[in-house]
C-alpha cells in the first residue's frame, strides 16, 4: 500500500449557503439513554471539534443527501442549516465512499476532512473561512490502498499533540493508528497496529473526549445494539482501556454520528438517526457517559442522508437501487428512500445494442458500480452473445457471453473497490470476471480474463447480492435453491477464492417468484434483499450484519403490492 503524498492544488472555492433560519422548539427529553450519571468537569483543556466548519466553536453534522448538496447542521442549537457545495467543487466525476472530519490539521484555522473513494484513494481537502462565507480549497492525496479497511474514522487527539489523528480497521478487527503530522506534503505518519479483535463492532464513532483527560475516545456499538465507551490513552503508539458497556438497545438506529461538542461544555456528543429519518442527540457528561436523549432541532428527515460524515456504520456503496422489467419488456428503476422504502418508479433506457439485430436481450442484470463512478450499471447479454453495459446499458463491451445463464454484479469481490462480475455456464459452473475499469461511467465497463470459482452452482435457481450483508465491509452474494434453501456466501476479497464456504440462512424461500438484492434499502450501511411472492405482494429483508446463519436478516416487512406486473427484478 503506498501512502505517499502528492499534492494536487485545487482553488475552487464554495459557499456554505443559508438554506434555512428557524426550525421547531426542542421536542423536550424523551426516552432515556441506557447509561445516565452526574455531569464531571473536565480535567483537561477542551478538546475542539473536529467539524466547526461555522468558526462558532461548536460541532456539526454534515450529511449528503441522496440527491442535491450536502447538508450541515448543528442538531442542538438548531438555528442553521446550510448546503454544502462540496463534491461539485472537487475535480473529477466522482462521488465518494466515505467522508472523515479532522479538524483544522494546517493551523490556517479551517478544518479539513478526508474524503476516500471506493477503490481506496483517500485525500485531504481543505476548508476555510472567507469573511460571512465558508469554502472548499485544496484536496492534497494522502495515498492509495485504503479499500483493505471496512472503516477508517477519527476519534480527535490520540498522542498529545493537538492535531486530530486517524483510526483505520480491516475486516478482521486489526486497528491501526496514522498520526497526524501537521505537513502539507505528508499528512500522516505510517500506521502503527494498536488493537485487534474489532470486528466484533459494526459502528465505530469518534467522539473526541467524553472523559476529561484530554484525549480522543471511541464508542462502538455491536449489531445486537450493545454501546461500549473506548477510553484513549494518550502515546506515539495510543491505546484505550477496556471498553466500557453503556447501554443496550441502540439497535434502534441505523447510523450513528459523534458530533462532537454540539453545545459547549467541553465534551463529545453523540447523535443517532432512526430508520424513519427521526434525530436523537446523547449530550456527553465528561465521565465516558451520556445524558438522556432529547430530539434533535432539526428533528426529522435525516432519512435522506445518504451518508452522514463521521458516522460508524460501513458505508454502503454502489448500489441503491433495483430495475423492474414489465412483462412487455420495458424497464423501470426504483431507487431507495433510506427508511426501507422505495420512491416512485421511472422509466430506464432499453440498453439499444441488444435491438433485433443483436438478437434481443436474453439476460440483463443491474450490476454494483463496475465503472467507478459510485453508480449502478445496465448489464445485459444480447442473444447473439454481446455483453452490453453502462450507466444506461450504452456500450458494447465484448462477446462470447452467450454461454452463460446467469449474470450477477455484487460489487467488489477482489479487495480493490471495483464491482467485478460473475457469470454462471448451463453446467453450473461459475466465474468471476475481475473488473479493470479506471475511468469514469463515460468510458465503457472492462473486465480481465474469467477466473474459474468453481462447481455445483446449478442447484440454485436464483442468484443475488449487492453489498454486504456481514458487517464486515466485503461484497457478499445469497443463493436459493430450487428446493427454497437459502445461503449466503460471504465475501473474501481474494481473487483467487472469493467466497466462504456457504451457510444456510433458511428455508421456505421458494414461495417468492422473484429475489432482487437492492443493496442498501434501510440506512444502515448494509446490503438488502427484495422478495417478490406470486401474489405481487414485495418484501424488504434488512441485514442484521451477524455471522453467516439464521440471524443474517430481520423478519420480512411489507413494502407494498402490485409487483406481479414485473416479469423480473434486478
Amino acid at each position: 500500500m503506498s501512502h505517499s503524498s502528492r499534492r494536487r492544488p485545487h482553488s475552487v472555492r464554495a459557499r456554505l449557503v443559508a438554506a434555512c433560519a428557524g426550525v421547531a422548539a426542542m421536542a423536550g427529553m424523551l426516552l432515556s439513554s441506557p447509561a445516565v450519571a452526574d455531569s464531571v468537569p473536565p480535567t483537561a483543556p477542551r478538546a475542539l471539534p473536529r467539524a466547526d466548519y461555522l468558526g462558532d466553536g461548536l460541532g456539526q453534522i454534515m450529511y449528503r443527501p441522496l440527491t442535491g448538496p450536502f447538508m450541515l447542521a448543528n442538531p442542538v442549537s438548531g438555528h442553521l442549516a446550510y448546503q454544502f457545495f462540496l463534491e461539485e467543487d472537487l475535480p473529477g466525476d466522482v462521488s465518494f465512499k466515505d467522508y472523515i472530519p479532522v479538524g483544522d490539521q494546517d493551523g490556517d484555522g479551517g478544518p479539513e476532512i478526508l474524503v476516500l473513494t471506493t477503490n481506496g484513494t483517500l485525500s485531504l481537502v481543505r476548508t476555510g473561512r472567507d469573511s460571512n462565507w465558508a469554502y472548499v480549497g485544496e484536496q492534497d492525496r494522502v495515498g492509495s490502498g485504503w479499500q483493505i479497511y471496512n472503516k477508517v474514522l477519527s476519534p480527535g487527539d490520540l498522542n498529545g499533540d493537538a492535531l486530530a489523528d486517524v483510526l483505520a480497521r480491516t475486516p478482521g478487527g486489526d486497528l491501526y493508528f496514522y498520526a497526524a503530522t501537521g505537513s502539507k506534503d505528508v499528512p500522516f505518519a505510517r500506521r502503527v497496529k494498536i488493537a485487534s479483535g474489532w470486528q466484533i463492532y459494526d459502528q465505530l464513532v469518534g467522539v473526541t473526549d467524553n472523559d476529561g483527560d484530554g484525549v480522543g475516545d471511541v464508542v462502538t456499538r455491536t449489531p445486537s445494539g450493545q454501546l461500549f465507551f473506548h477510553s484513549g490513552i494518550a502515546g506515539a503508539s495510543p491505546a484505550f482501556k477496556a471498553p466500557a458497556g453503556i447501554g443496550v438497545g441502540w439497535g434502534v438506529y441505523n447510523q450513528i454520528a459523534g458530533g462532537d461538542d454540539m453545545d459547549g461544555d467541553g465534551n463529545g456528543d453523540l447523535a443517532g438517526r432512526t430508520v424513519d429519518g427521526a434525530l436523537y442527540v446523547y449530550k456527553g457528561l465528561g465521565d465516558g457517559s451520556f445524558a438522556r436523549r432529547t430530539q434533535s432541532l432539526f428533528a426529522s428527515g435525516w432519512q435522506k442522508g445518504d451518508v452522514i460524515v463521521g458516522a460508524g456504520g460501513n458505508p454502503a456503496y454502489g448500489k441503491r437501487s433495483i430495475q423492474a422489467v414489465s412483462t412487455d419488456g420495458k424497464p423501470y428503476t426504483y431507487e431507495t428512500l433510506g427508511n426501507g422504502l422505495l420512491a416512485p418508479r421511472r422509466q430506464a433506457p432499453s440498453p439499444y445494442k441488444c435491438s433485433t439485430s443483436y438478437g434481443g436481450t436474453r439476460l440483463m442484470t443491474f450490476a454494483s458500480d463496475t465503472a467507478l463512478d459510485n453508480r449502478p450499471e445496465m448489464l445485459a447479454v444480447c442473444g447473439n452473445g454481446w455483453l452490453t453495459g453502462g450507466t444506461e446499458g450504452q456500450w458494447a463491451i465484448g462477446g462470447g457471453w452467450g454461454v452463460y445463464n446467469a449474470l450477477l454484479g455484487p460489487g467488489d469481490l477482489t479487495g480493490d473497490g471495483k464491482g467485478d462480475l460473475l457469470a454462471r455456464e448451463k453446467s453450473g459452473r461459475l466465474y468471476l470476471y475481475r473488473s479493470t475499469s479506471d475511468a469514469f461511467s463515460a468510458s465503457v465497463p472492462s473486465f480481465a480474463s474469467r477466473v474459474d470459482v468453481g462447481g455445483g452452482w446449478g442447484v440454485y435457481d436464483r442468484i443475488v447480492g449487492a453489498g454486504d450483508y456481514t458487517g464486515d465491509g466485503r461484497s457478499d452474494i445469497v443463493a436459493r435453491t430450487t428446493a427454497g434453501v437459502l445461503y449466503l456466501y460471504a465475501g473474501t476479497g481474494s481473487t483467487s477464492a472469493p467466497f466462504a464456504p456457504r451457510v444456510k440462512v433458511g428455508a421456505g424461500w421458494q414461495i417468492y417468484s422473484k429475489l432482487a438484492a437492492i443493496g442498501d434499502v434501510d440506512g444502515d450501511g448494509r446490503g438488502d434483499l427484495l422478495a417478490a411472492d406470486r401474489g405481487g405482494h414485495l418484501y424488504r429483508y434488512s441485514s442484521t450484519g451477524a455471522a453467516p446463519g439464521s440471524g443474517s436478516f430481520r423478519a420480512r416487512a411489507l413494502i407494498g403490492g402490485g409487483w406481479n406486473t414485473y416479469r423480473e427484478l434486478n
